[in-house]
């Protein structure tokens, strides 16, 4: 959980928006680091936006909601349900450039934004972590799989940079 604070963090800190799902433990940690280093950040719900899932993130989301943005796919009134997560989980990595997996276990939802950040052309990261950790297993699966290991923020933005720029150059040639 600190490590995704700490990364977030260091995100925001240099510019970038951290999207993640508003759920607890990883999710929460990231939108609050980016939060509390003064950053954007924007929650993807599984339900609709009058439903904060968990509830007990209710002011997690108002803070998300004055730092960015709350988005969902969902109508109104719309209650959590398992199989709208995936879908959620599509639209978070349909709305970032690369999507990091701090800890995953190997039934984790995280594996299903990754697959699908994969199946958008998106990059995937992941830290690893003890062989022993159950929590580890979904990141050293990713990185088998191709997901680029990474340790630091910055590893992460240095990956990021060139799609960046690229992102920047194509809204000038639309806007121009």
């Amino acid at each position: 959980v600190a490590t995704a604070r700490d990364f977030a963090a260091a995100f925001v800190e240099r510019g970038f928006c951290v999207v993640s799902g508003l759920a607890t433990g990883i999710d929460a940690a990231a939108h609050a680091g980016a939060i509390d280093a003064h950053g954007l950040t924007v929650a993807v719900l599984g339900t609709g936006l009058d439903r904060i899932y968990p509830s007990r993130h209710a002011e997690l989301a108002r803070r998300v909601a004055a730092a960015g943005a709350l988005v969902s796919e969902f109508p109104p009134r719309t209650p959590p349900r398992r199989e709208h997560f995936p879908r959620r989980n599509r639209v978070i990595s349909g709305l970032a450039l690369g999507t990091l997996v701090v800890e995953a276990s190997l039934g984790s939802g995280s594996l299903i934004t990754a697959r699908s950040a994969t199946e958008q052309g998106r990059e995937v990261f992941a830290i690893p972590g003890s062989i022993h950790n159950p929590l580890a297993k979904g990141c050293h699966r990713l990185i088998r799989d191709g997901a680029k290991l990474v340790e630091t923020a910055q590893e992460v933005m240095d990956e990021l940079r060139p799609l960046v720029s690229e992102w920047r150059a194509s809204l000038e040639l639309h806007q121009g």
